[in-house]
């Protein structure tokens, strides 16, 4: 049976310019390129493309864990493509970024869950113009401490690795465990500690307000001091369905109480992802 959808309340009503889109499309598919603006159906994709802002998505468009909020295609993946670097690297020249994020689907079939390879664009950018900023936004790796430590000195300014949600509903990350995440998040500042750290949540699920406070207090814990907070949107039907349209002023809230907590920068609004508006936070902080 279809999960019926909740309309959307008027504050989460955003246009897509489509010039903008078709603009900023073209060039990434001339470099073989993808985007998680995309291939997540974004709904930021419109605002970004148009000041010619892309999340980069290497390692392919198939993920190995299926999470029941995420639109991203899940099945078996390709061999990274060894030309993936250079080609992100083209197209961050050509759209002419300066501060990009390069993030990835998850590969557990991978040994090191694709840290070479990240490591490996992080190179290729740098190589191109070194005063480009480079955030990583990263899967768990499943905690491999050689992938981590690979990770954390490749040469990148920001690496984050999204919490998504509360510990009690960490079902909907299928195949990942809350404090494997904290972990994650620790091991990286600990390997690095001029790399900052940043982490995103989802709010909308049926999480209370006591339990995005512990996640913060955990994530602080866990010397990660950058902080995204947005509205959860259910892809589709088959995924898992909204519970709340949260009001800006509950987004307010916990940007105002993070900031008295410790955190150096938070974005927090219904429209606000992981890597939306990245360079704000390398100047906010």
């Amino acid at each position: 049976m279809e999960k019926p959808f909740k309309p959307k309340p008027e504050w989460l009503r955003k246009k897509i310019t489509l010039s903008a889109l078709a603009e900023v499309a073209s060039l990434l598919k001339n470099e073989n390129v993808h985007t998680v603006c995309q291939e997540a159906i974004c709904p930021n994709i419109g605002e970004c493309f148009q000041q010619k802002i892309a999340t980069f998505m290497i390692l392919g468009t198939e993920c190995t864990r299926a999470c029941s909020f995420c639109a991203v295609s899940k099945g078996k993946p390709m061999a990274p493509d060894p030309d993936e670097p250079r080609n992100v690297a083209q197209a961050i020249q050509k759209l002419g970024i300066r501060h990009t994020v390069i993030t990835s689907v998850t590969r557990d079939d991978l040994l090191d869950g694709g840290a070479a390879h990240f490591c490996e664009t992080v190179h290729a950018i740098k190589s191109v113009d070194r005063s480009i900023i480079i955030e990583l936004l990263i899967p768990d790796l499943r905690e491999n401490d050689t992938a981590l430590e690979q990770i954390a000195m490749s040469g990148a300014e920001i690496i984050g690795h999204n919490m998504e949600t509360v510990s009690r509903l960490y079902h909907v990350r299928r195949g990942a465990e809350y404090h494997r995440s904290l972990h994650v998040l620790q091991k990286l500042s600990t390997y690095n500690p001029l790399c900052a750290t940043k982490s995103s949540i989802m709010l909308g699920l049926g999480e209370h307000n006591d339990e995005v406070l512990e996640v913060m207090q955990d994530l602080l814990e866990a010397d990660c001091r950058l902080l995204s907070i947005g509205q959860y949107l259910s892809p589709s039907q088959h995924h898992a369905p909204v519970v709340e349209y949260v009001e800006p002023e509950r987004f307010e809230y916990f940007r105002n109480v993070g900031m008295e907590m410790g955190f150096r920068y938070i974005k927090s609004s219904p429209y606000t992802r992981s890597s939306y508006m990245a360079h704000e936070y390398w100047e906010g902080a």
